[in-house]
């Protein structure tokens, strides 16, 4: 049984894909720990990897290689990661997880075609990693390297003739790249309201994650990280949970630019000692709820009023009314005294005639 295995980073991380993955090296090492109980893993990555990852790995990145975890060459290393993969198996007589050939080194390190010594692996979907021995491809590099007895450099490919041909002009601006949210607004906000740091809640094992679980609360995806689930931590998610489980978790925080919602089983994780993100969730939500209600209930208010208003209006028409008989009683009065004079003129003027 292989005794020392040494894992190509670089190579497993970037199977079946154009950059590597962290989460995909992490899940490659655990299923290779689950299938080689007893061998001892050491983890090389080249120089560049930790610049060629995605941004939201590289903290992750930075703290595996503080701890050991994974090893980089030397700078100024000659042949970048392979070469130190090479020879550290050449010093330990380890075996190499690679789908690399290595073709420029079959001249110095000729036991790479010695039986075990080469592994090869890929994910299969629905199953997880498989592990299989493999011999190094052959081809003119090899071929070279074999016939020098020394390390050589790889022929570069010939181009086509569509490839020395200018490049296209794009017709469209590239697609915006947007952060991933592990969550939707309003479930996320509403499950937050309900459930603070601390709660206990119901959940079911929904897959493996690159250093943990993703478990479902109803529409709510949540993370538990490797750390969360025991003390000391276990070597991989699958010796705690089965996909399909029903669990108890606690909630332990929030991480609010991602939607996120961090969890952990019961007592492995003090969660009043951990920061929590749900005060900071908490202020942003609660004004949006209560300003929303109090523009639905404004304008009922200001309505009933409205309609009183008009009806303090109809005693002005009385009023109005009131006054039209004042008018009247002014035109009797005035053409009474204008008659009296005239009438008393008429009778002094009587004696005239006798004489």
């Amino acid at each position: 049984m292989t005794k020392h295995i040494i894992v190509d980073g670089s190579n497993i991380a970037t199977e079946g894909r154009s950059v590597p993955s962290l989460a995909q090296l992490h899940e490659a090492v655990m299923a290779l720990m689950d299938e080689f109980k007893n061998a001892k893993v050491s983890v090389v990555v080249d120089a560049t990897f930790g610049h060629r990852i995605a941004k939201k790995e590289s903290a992750e990145f930075e703290k595996a290689i503080a701890n050991n975890e994974l090893v980089a060459p030397p700078a100024g290393a000659v042949g970048r990661g392979d070469a130190f993969v090479l020879a550290i198996a050449d010093k330990v007589n380890a075996s190499i997880l690679s789908n690399d050939s290595y073709q420029e080194f079959h001249g110095k390190y000729k036991w790479l075609f010695d039986e075990g010594r080469l592994i090869g692996g890929k994910p299969v979907p629905l199953v997880g990693w498989v592990f299989v021995e493999r011999l190094p491809v052959r081809g003119a590099t090899s071929r070279r390297s074999v016939k020098t007895g020394k390390v050589v450099k790889k022929e570069s490919p010939t181009a086509s003739p569509e490839a020395s041909k200018p490049m296209p002009v794009p017709k469209a601006p590239p697609p915006s790249v947007k952060a991933k949210m592990a969550n939707e607004l309003m479930p996320y906000l509403q499950f937050v309201e309900k459930h603070p740091v601390g709660s206990k809640v119901k959940a079911v094992v929904e897959s493996y994650a690159a250093n943990g679980i993703t478990a479902l609360i109803g529409d709510i995806s949540g993370y538990v990280p490797l750390r969360n689930m025991a003390n000391p931590q276990p070597r991989s998610a699958r010796d705690i949970f089965t996909i399909g489980d029903s669990v108890t978790l606690t909630v332990v925080g929030y991480t609010p630019a991602r939607r996120s919602v961090d969890l952990a089983v019961p007592g492995v994780v003090d969660a009043a000692a951990k920061p929590a993100g749900k005060p900071t969730v908490a202020k942003k939500v609660a004004p949006v709820k209560k300003t929303a209600v109090a523009k639905k209930v404004a304008p009922v208010k200001k309505t009933a009023p409205a309609k009183k208003a008009v009806a303090t209006k109809t005693p002005a028409k009385k009023i109005v009314a009131a006054n039209a008989p004042a008018k009247k009683v002014v035109a009797v009065k005035k053409p009474a005294p204008a008659k009296a004079p005239v009438k008393k003129a008429v009778a002094k003027k009587a004696p005239a005639k006798k004489r």
